[in-house]
């Protein structure tokens, strides 16, 4: 899809974006083929060309355990950080090593897979464990009934937790979806962020602008941050970066609102800035 025009104010951070290549493992449950690289060169030009400073790779579900590809790339690119999908029963010392590495948290996945995470286990508490003593944070999507419940497992664990997508709210009920509304009281408790981000993936734009505003209304702004979701998967079509940039104005059209949720939040959370 042709790239229009980005704002001239644009986010310091990109906190959602993905990196691989054609040739790498796929899970056999995989959702989605990608048609071509998201290679970190490129990714690195797209930031260039759109003024983003830096950015954090979200671990693609795709993909499962291989991590290696984000991790090679985050040594060689300071301006980068990155998530890991982790077995439950990864030590201490492989955990350091990702740290070391630019890795600042694990991701969750529980949509689209075939043995989603059971954090009630002593397997995935002793993973929470773990994540709080690198003071590291969990990421994930869980749309539904099921996010309740994921709130309060990594709350009870004294984890930080990040929330994509806006949560992905049943689409038949909006902002009116139990789920996200337990999103925004967690949000309120403090503990919580949420990323504005994938509005290409709403139903529509006016629901990705209503989602918004209820969290603008709960947090002002606080913990609140933006992704582009780059490169699109399965929308690779349909939006551009650009356009990703031009939702965040869409969304927040207050500028020291947008500063707070496109850099001053996230260079604090995943570069201790």
């Amino acid at each position: 899809m042709t790239e229009t025009a980005a704002p001239t104010d644009t986010p310091l951070v990109d906190t959602h974006f993905h990196l691989y290549t054609t040739d790498m493992p796929l899970t056999s449950w995989a959702w989605h083929h990608p048609p071509e690289d998201a290679s970190a060169e490129t990714f690195i030009g797209i930031m260039d060309r759109h003024g983003i400073g830096f950015g954090v790779i979200a671990a693609a579900s795709l993909h499962g355990q291989y991590n290696d590809y984000v991790i090679r790339a985050l040594r060689r690119n300071p301006r980068l950080r990155g998530t890991a999908y982790v077995r439950p029963e990864t030590d201490m010392y492989t955990l350091e090593r990702m740290k070391a590495d630019g890795i600042v948290g694990i991701r969750l996945f529980f949509r689209r897979v075939p043995d989603p995470p059971d954090l009630n286990s002593y397997e995935y508490r002793l993973l929470l464990r773990r994540v709080r003593d690198l003071d590291w944070h969990v990421h994930t999507l869980v749309s539904g009934e099921a996010l309740p419940d994921v709130i309060k497992a990594v709350e009870d664990a004294g984890v930080k937790l990040v929330i994509d997508h806006f949560g992905k709210p049943d689409e038949r009920l909006g902002v009116n979806c139990p789920g996200f509304k337990a999103l925004l009281a967690a949000v309120e408790r403090g503990r919580t962020w949420v990323k504005m981000s994938a509005g290409f993936r709403a139903p529509s734009r006016e629901a990705a602008r209503s989602y918004a505003q209820a969290l603008l209304r709960v947090s002002g702004g606080e913990r609140l941050m933006w992704g582009s979701d780059w490169p699109f998967a399965a929308f690779e079509d349909k939006a551009t970066y650009a356009q990703a940039v031009a939702d965040l104005h869409d969304w927040v059209p207050d500028a020291a609102t947008r500063r707070l949720i496109g850099g001053d939040t996230p260079m604090r959370l995943y570069f201790g800035a």
